[in-house]
């Protein structure tokens, strides 16, 4: 089954000093590196989503900032592909269901930020687009939300939404899991 790897929105402005910081954001960008590494070394296609706010007032992923940028832990490397996208789903308005197609692309892994929002548009779009889905839990993350002014923090957001996903739409695994069940 050819498989190809999805980083999304690995990007600077949800590390620290960025504009919308994540929880564990750097651990997260190592165990997506981790992937990609793999994913590298066996020669299989990446692609990276990067989220560009098209809004003029933005609070982040503003066009023309450092925060835009795909973090350089996981940057990409000459011809892997970019996709650019302004919504949360990495397929909406967006090149990448014709270029995963062209290579004849069944599995996609995914990981990526943040895990309540782009993660979940796209691992739902993908599954309803016909792939199957590996999704690397580790190296998903969110940040904390608020409900009627009750706070619940990022590590219960992105449990909740890994269960959600896990089995209907996914195989939420960890990253070695990962790396160990594909060698």
């Amino acid at each position: 089954m050819k498989k190809a790897l999805l980083l999304i929105d690995i990007q600077n402005d949800y590390f620290k000093g960025g504009r919308f910081e994540l929880n564990h954001a750097d651990e997260t960008a190592q165990n997506a590196k981790r992937a990609l590494d793999y994913f590298r070394n066996k020669g299989l296609p990446v692609f990276h989503v990067q989220h560009i706010n098209a809004r003029p007032d933005a609070p982040f992923f503003s066009a023309d900032t450092e925060g835009v940028n795909i973090n350089s832990r996981v940057s990409p490397f000459p011809g892997e592909t970019v996709v650019i996208k302004n919504t949360p789903d990495s397929f909406l308005n967006t090149d990448l269901l014709p270029l995963l197609k062209q290579l004849g692309t069944e599995q996609l892994v995914i990981c990526g930020m943040m895990s309540h929002m782009c993660v979940d548009t796209t691992v739902r779009s993908a599954k309803r687009l016909g792939f199957e889905i590996e999704l690397l839990s580790d190296a998903c993350t969110t940040r904390d939300l608020f409900w009627e002014n009750t706070p619940i923090p990022a590590e219960v957001v992105h449990s909740v939404f890994m269960a959600a996903l896990q089995n209907t739409f996914a195989a939420v695994k960890s990253t070695t899991d990962f790396i160990n069940s594909d060698s």
